[in-house]
C-alpha cells in the first residue's frame, strides 16, 4: 500500500483533533452513566469504569497515538470504524484514500 497523499495527510491531521474530542466525550458520557447507576454497588461501578477505560484506552491508542504518515491509512481506518468521522468529513478524502480505508475495513461496494 502506498503512502497517503499529502492533501489527505493534512486533512487527517486537521480532523483528528475533532475526532479525538468526540471519542473522549463519548467515553466520559458513558462513565457518567456507569457512575450514576445506583442499581450497582460502588465496587461494581468501579470495576465497570476500570474495564471501560482499559478497553477504550486501547482503542484511543490505535486511532490517535503517534499519528504518522506511514500509519495514516490504518489510523484513519480506526477513526472511521469507530464512527468518529461524519460522512461528509470522510467524503472530503480523495477516492484513493477512501478506497484504501474501505479495503482495510473489508467494506465492499454492493
Amino acid at each position: 500500500m502506498q503512502q497517503i497523499k499529502e492533501t489527505d495527510w493534512k486533512l487527517l491531521r486537521q480532523m483528528a483533533s475533532a475526532a479525538l474530542e468526540r471519542f473522549c466525550r463519548e467515553v466520559l458520557e458513558t462513565l457518567e452513566r456507569i457512575a450514576a447507576d445506583d442499581t450497582k454497588t460502588y465496587h461494581q461501578r468501579y470495576l465497570a469504569v476500570y474495564e471501560l477505560l482499559r478497553r477504550r484506552d486501547k482503542k484511543l491508542a490505535e486511532a490517535f497515538n503517534s499519528l504518522r504518515r506511514s500509519t495514516a491509512f490504518y489510523q484513519l481506518a480506526q477513526i472511521y470504524s469507530q464512527r468518529l468521522l461524519r460522512g461528509e468529513e470522510f467524503s472530503r478524502f480523495s477516492p484513493e484514500t477512501r478506497a484504501a480505508v474501505e479495503l482495510l475495513l473489508g467494506i465492499r461496494d454492493s
